[in-house]
């Protein structure tokens, strides 16, 4: 592997591709709050409604989605413990720096709509507060105003986004366990479970409610793609993503399994707001604004733990040479805050592209780009290790289960989001080729070859 000054001899010296030790602002408390945090955001609010036709489908298909994305959020963790520098470093060295970034580039662009589809989120639901957020045009003006907020609060630092992330994160959880304990007092009352939808469990459903669930589920590899942000990575990034993810899918399984066990899946498939139905029997009519308060809240810290990620996917890559340098540029308190200001005019442009309808349908258009952007993340990362062990470059037996595994989900999700969506992936990966044929060029003319093309491998650890 080439060396940060080699590197720099093909794209810009003048700029520090090393990730200062002041950078390193995340502890591991913070890199489990921007998991956690980046994972929850305002679609579970919705999803128990969307999963009630399902019936008992709903929670083998949660179940099924927890433990793929665990296995995949322990690939990021071995991986990350073995080998620094994060997902674009995986896929170069095993296939390439060509490969590489195709696979970042694909997830670039779905954190780039990330950046439209969470305040566009949150004005959705401050609306049933304030209906005039709801407004044609003081919806988009808003949502345009959330992102760019919180993305001069991430450029204060990231110690700053960091707490912002831990407060936000608490306030998020509190209506999903409100509801589980909801669930738990009328269980101890020996109440009985409401009726679900009659549904025969088949592998199709449950294909199709996991598809559904990993929508909320996305999130576990924050940690290690902002590993640059984070203090003693080869410890606290293996740590914060499975502990993230555990938290995560626990809660998330528990509250969905609340509200179906409080409401009959009928009522539940019908519900504008499940939470809200599924509690106001407890704490009265101010139910439905609490819960769309919270579900604002929700979106807005999760796009607040984007917004991180939306400035150091860029950065790494402008400091692997895939990238112009004018990306690596950080701030004095080494924030990427032109990345940060590119993510929010993408997600600036794309809030106001889908404003021509409803918040839902906009909503719903760009999270389908996003979730299917990921995959291609999952399905190359895990592919990576298995091909970096097969060839003996790594030695990980637990890798080994983990990516394996990792990589069966990824492929599976693919067939239950269905075709629209897998092709709409492959033509965001096709929006990077012409930047990855110029930047080619532009190594060739300096006379520097890709790291990858060095051929030097991985250092294998026990």
């Amino acid at each position: 592997m080439a060396t940060t000054s080699e590197v720099a001899d093909y794209i810009d010296p003048a700029i520090n591709l090393d990730p200062p030790a002041d950078e390193r602002q995340l502890g591991l408390a913070m890199a489990t709050a921007l998991v956690v945090g980046n994972m929850i955001g305002a679609g579970i609010f919705l999803l128990p409604a969307v999963l009630a036709p399902f019936g008992a489908n709903a929670t083998y298909g949660w179940l099924v989605t927890i433990a793929g994305a665990l296995f995949i959020a322990a690939t990021f963790g071995i991986l990350s413990a073995h080998m620094e520098g994060g997902p674009f470093v995986y896929v170069e060295e095993a296939f390439g720096s060509e490969i590489a970034f195709v696979v970042m580039w694909s997830y670039l662009v779905s954190i780039w709509t990330t950046v439209a589809v969470l305040p566009i989120a949150a004005v959705s639901n401050l609306s049933h507060v304030a209906p005039v957020l709801g407004h044609p045009i003081v919806a988009p003006l808003v949502s345009i105003g959330f992102a760019w907020l919180l993305m001069l609060v991430n450029a204060t630092g990231a110690r700053t986004a960091g707490a912002v992330q831990v407060g936000t994160s608490f306030l998020k959880a509190l209506p999903l366990i409100a509801v589980i304990v909801v669930a738990a007092i009328y269980l101890g009352r020996g109440a009985h479970p409401a009726e679900t939808m009659p549904v025969a469990v088949s592998t199709g459903s449950i294909a199709g409610a996991a598809s559904l669930a990993l929508f909320s589920m996305l999130g576990t590899e924050s940690a290690v793609v902002s590993a640059d942000k984070v203090r003693n990575p080869r410890r606290n990034l293996p740590i914060a993503s499975v502990l993230g993810g555990a938290l995560t899918g626990a809660i998330y399984l528990g509250a969905t399994w609340a509200v179906l066990y409080l409401l009959p899946g009928k009522q539940a498939a019908a519900s504008p707001s499940p939470f809200a139905d599924a509690t106001q029997p407890f704490i009265g009519s101010v139910a439905g604004s609490a819960v769309a308060i919270f579900a604002a809240i929700s979106a807005l810290g999760c796009l607040n733990g984007w917004i991180l990620c939306v400035g150091e996917v860029p950065l790494k890559l402008a400091r692997d040479g895939a990238l112009p340098a004018w990306f690596a540029k950080t701030s004095g308190r080494g924030t990427p805050v032109r990345a940060q200001m590119v993510g929010c005019v993408v997600g600036t442009l794309l809030i106001a592209m889908n404003y021509s309808s409803s918040l839902a349908v906009a909503f719903a258009f760009i999270t389908l780009i996003s979730v299917v952007s990921t995959l291609v993340l999952y399905t190359g990362c895990t592919a990576s290790a298995l091909w970096l062990l097969a060839r003996r470059r790594l030695k990980s037996a637990l890798l080994g289960v983990c990516a394996t595994l990792g990589l069966l989900f990824s492929l599976w999700s693919y067939w239950g989001a269905g075709e629209e969506p897998t092709l709409w992936g492959a033509a965001l990966v096709a929006t990077g080729i012409p930047i990855l044929i110029v930047m080619k060029r532009s190594k060739s003319n300096a006379g520097r070859p890709s790291r990858a093309a060095e051929g030097t491998p991985a250092a294998p650890r026990e």
